[in-house]
């Protein structure tokens, strides 16, 4: 199970291969902000609080968007993050404002 964490709910999705972390949480009606889905804007912007090798690796975008120090915590822009196995994991919506 992946736990996706918004601002006001806690909801524990199925996960599915292939998918991004925005598309899991839209799929499960979640308050899941974005407005690019190209990581640009960095409006999705998430923290793996648990799991981070259950999702494909950072990719140039996020390389691009995030700060070190941010990667190094576990944030991700969860457009960006697609789920690449079915074990546990915890993500938290942790917007910039």
């Amino acid at each position: 199970m992946i736990t996706l964490i918004t601002r006001s709910v806690k909801k524990e999705v199925e996960p599915e291969v292939g998918s991004t972390l925005l598309a899991l949480a839209q799929k499960h009606d979640l308050d899941w902000k974005f407005n690019c889905r190209k990581g640009t804007c960095a409006k999705c912007r998430c923290q793996v609080i648990e799991g981070m090798d259950q999702l494909q690796p950072v990719t140039i975008a996020e390389y691009d968007r995030l700060e070190p120090e941010e990667l190094e915590a576990g944030y991700r822009l969860a457009c960006q993050a697609v789920v690449q196995g079915s074990g546990p994991a915890s993500v938290q919506y942790k917007p910039y404002f």
